[in-house]
């Protein structure tokens, strides 16, 4: 147990599905330029994501400086962010964005937000983990269920989501989250709700499908505002609750807590965080070279090495935990049609905002 849990908790990301970090990040933080030949630039480029938190962010903005690149980190959830580069597709404010996941992107590029741009780094990725043209793959995550596993063994742990609200013992013992601005958040709808696929039904999804929804809703322990799900464990307040893989180890030794995790036989969401060139930046050539420092081998090698990250560039993987390399090499990644997804999820949120988060 014990093993897979340190596996997990090792599969940091650069936050999904999460992040893909769990919840809107902290705030910005800003890098000065040293002067280092990579940036060599004045201008300061607005670097929007949402996985700056576990401080990936402080380190970013260090190393950032090191290589002579000013930088002002701006976090948010990953929907919101997302939201953000849409609303600002006009009058664009960032230069860069990084963390989101594919589904993310695609909504951002579909609006016309992003430029398609090649990175140095480009045949170093599988360009098939993302759209090969405007965003690129960086880091890999799980999306993952985690419970205290110093109180409930792995024989009576949960095997699925849904056993948290169709079993007696499970119930009102798990947190549900109380918003979906996350990718965590909606990443875990979207592993839920993609099992009930049903072209006539109501937005592609069965009554049954509902019924999920609003059992899981209806039987859960809302999030309590800026009280982290590790400190209600930790106070035995819940047992349990969702986790994207980049958060566990920390959250354990800020918290004292053991957590494992639940890998149902579906499989779990992997989430691969992205990067991409934001369309109308009057810093281009600026912001394409940080793009191509930040995805390099020895940079992504680096921030391996320092979060024990999945880089999904080939050449940093020897950097990697092998630990790390192996867990994700043997990981069961569900099968979600991500194009019925991202078409859906606007719609889906929107019901379960209304419908079922009370």
């Amino acid at each position: 147990m014990r093993k897979l849990q340190t596996l997990v908790a090792a599969a940091v990301a650069a936050t999904l599905l999460a992040g893909c970090g769990g919840g809107s990040t902290p705030p910005a933080s800003t890098g000065e330029a040293s002067g280092a030949p990579a940036g060599a630039s004045g201008d300061t480029l607005v670097i929007y994501t949402n996985s700056n938190g576990e401080g990936r962010g402080d380190w970013l903005a260090a190393k950032a400086a090191e290589a002579g690149f000013k930088i002002e980190i701006v976090g948010a959830g990953g929907a919101d962010a997302t939201n953000k580069l849409i609303a600002e597709k006009n009058n664009p404010i960032a230069d860069v964005a990084f963390g989101l996941n594919n589904m993310y992107f695609s909504q951002v590029k579909n609006e016309g937000a992003l430029e398609a741009y090649q990175p140095a780094w480009a045949g170093e990725v599988d360009k098939g983990l993302g759209d090969g043209e405007t965003y690129w793959p960086l880091v890999k995550q799980a999306i993952l269920l985690g419970y205290n596993s110093d109180k409930i063994s792995k024989d009576a742990a949960p095997k699925d989501w849904t056993d948290l609200w169709s079993k007696d013992e499970f119930r009102s013992r798990y947190e549900r989250v109380t918003g979906l601005g996350t990718a965590t958040a909606q990443l875990v709808f979207a592993g839920i709700l993609s099992r009930y696929r049903d072209d006539s039904g109501d937005l592609g999804i069965s009554d049954d499908g509902w019924k999920q929804v609003e059992q899981y809703f209806k039987n859960g322990s809302p999030a309590v505002a800026k009280t982290d799900l590790f400190a209600r464990i930790a106070s035995g307040e819940v047992d349990m609750g969702q986790m994207p893989s980049s958060i566990i180890a920390d959250r354990e030794k800020s918290f004292k807590v053991n957590v494992d995790t639940v890998i149902p036989s579906v499989g779990v969401p992997l989430a691969v965080e992205q990067i991409a060139l934001v369309k109308g930046t009057k810093k281009k050539e600026q912001a394409q070279k940080f793009i191509d420092w930040f995805g390099s081998a020895d940079v992504q090698g680096e921030f391996a090495q320092k979060f024990n990250s999945m880089p999904v560039n080939k050449s940093a993987q020897a950097k990697a935990n092998p630990e790390v390399v192996d867990f994700f090499a043997g990981l069961k990644q569900q099968d979600i049609d991500w194009n019925f997804v991202q078409k859906n999820m606007g719609a889906w949120v929107e019901k379960i905002e209304l419908e079922y988060m009370t």
